[in-house]
Parts: structure tokens; sequence; C-alpha cells
């Protein structure tokens, strides 16, 4: 693995994961699969560059990882765990940065 594409592939995931995702995208995101598909898609676009099996692929892995986070995250916000609120927001980006290392082969050139 190249470093440079590696610190590349964080700081896009950073810009698209949460400079890109709108209030409306992160709030709605737990309760509906639009907005989920909204805020994947939309990251998704910034991997394109990357190659498109290796965004469609982090598409899927990202969507997942966003379903089940971010349901879990609103019922701990909601119950006022925010330990576990942030021990889960931890994950779920732990989770992101494994599925982009994971499909790290799938890059083109």
């Amino acid at each position: 693995m190249e470093i440079t594409t590696i610190v590349l592939l964080i700081w896009v995931h950073f810009f698209a994961d949460f400079v890109c995702q709108t209030d409306k995208m992160a709030i709605n995101k737990s309760s509906s699969n639009k907005w989920l598909s909204i805020h994947v898609g939309i990251y998704s676009l910034f991997l394109i560059p990357f190659g498109i099996e290796f965004a469609i692929v982090n598409f899927f892995l990202h969507y997942i990882t966003d379903y089940i986070s971010s349901r879990v995250t609103t019922k701990l916000w909601i119950a006022e765990k925010r330990h576990w609120f942030f021990v889960v927001v931890g994950l779920d980006q732990a989770l992101h940065m494994t599925a982009l290392m994971v499909t790290y082969p799938l890059l083109v050139g």
C-alpha cells in the first residue's frame, strides 16, 4: 500500500463523510433509508476517482455500517448515554477505515 494514497483516502473520507453531510442527512439517516442513501451516494461520488469498482463496493460497505451505527447512536443519544454514543461513533469510523483498507486492492492504478 502506498502511504500517499492511504493518507489521501483518509482525508477524502473525512471530507465526504463529515463536511459534505448536511444536518438533514445526519439527523434523518437513522430513520430514513432515502436520506441514508443520499448521504452514502454523495460520499461514494468522492471515491470514483479511485475506481468505479472501489466506489461501488465502498458504497455498500458504508451503507451497511451507517445503517446500523446511526440507529444505535440515535438510541444512545436519546438515552443520554454519551460515552457509549461516542464509542459507537468511533467504531463507525474504524469500520469505515477498515473497509477502505480492505478494498484497497480494488484501486485503479
